[in-house]
């Protein structure tokens, strides 16, 4: 193991997790409750229902690729570029982010389609301000270039960066 001080386990993950868990939950008691039924739109409530389902359960395949490994990575001082780090810098906070968006997907609710774009706002700002500072300060270059080619929120397929397969 390496003698560098390693990031904590969980980071800042709870806190995000709690704070869109409970959004998402708040938001659609108040859709089912009838408070904000102005926009819903009921010719749509299928595909709103399957749009949800496939984006929960890519939420959860994200999420699940990721979270019984963090911790060995971690402990390690390995920063992990393969795997579904290779798709995605925050694998955990985005399966979160996802499968709270197919929630909301599956509410049939526009005005609740808001939150989406207010957790990735605030998992941007979140992560810009603590995770990644410690993960440039530890891996320095080794850390910005792999930031140059894999994105912090959503999933996708990196650019051409060489990686470091994790042990």
């Amino acid at each position: 193991m390496s003698d560098k001080k390693h990031l904590p386990v969980y980071g800042v993950g709870p806190i995000y997790g709690v704070i869109i868990i409970a959004a998402t939950v708040l938001g659609i008691f108040l859709s089912a409750a009838g408070i904000l039924d102005f926009s819903k739109v009921p010719f749509s409530k299928i595909p709103f229902i399957i749009a949800g389902i496939a984006v929960a359960a890519l939420g959860f395949w994200v999420w699940f690729s990721a979270a019984f490994r963090i911790d060995k990575y971690i402990k390690g001082n390995v920063l992990c570029t393969d795997g579904i780090y290779a798709w995605v810098r925050n694998p955990c906070y985005s399966g979160i982010m996802l499968m709270c968006t197919g929630a909301l997907w599956m509410a049939n609710n526009f005005t609740l389609l808001i939150l989406p774009v207010i957790y990735w706002l605030f998992m941007t700002v979140l992560m810009k301000n603590t995770e990644e500072k410690w993960l440039l300060e530890l891996y320095g270059e080794e850390y910005s270039e792999y930031c140059r080619g894999v994105n912090r929120c959503i999933p996708f397929p990196g650019r051409r960066v060489r990686r470091k397969k994790c042990r």
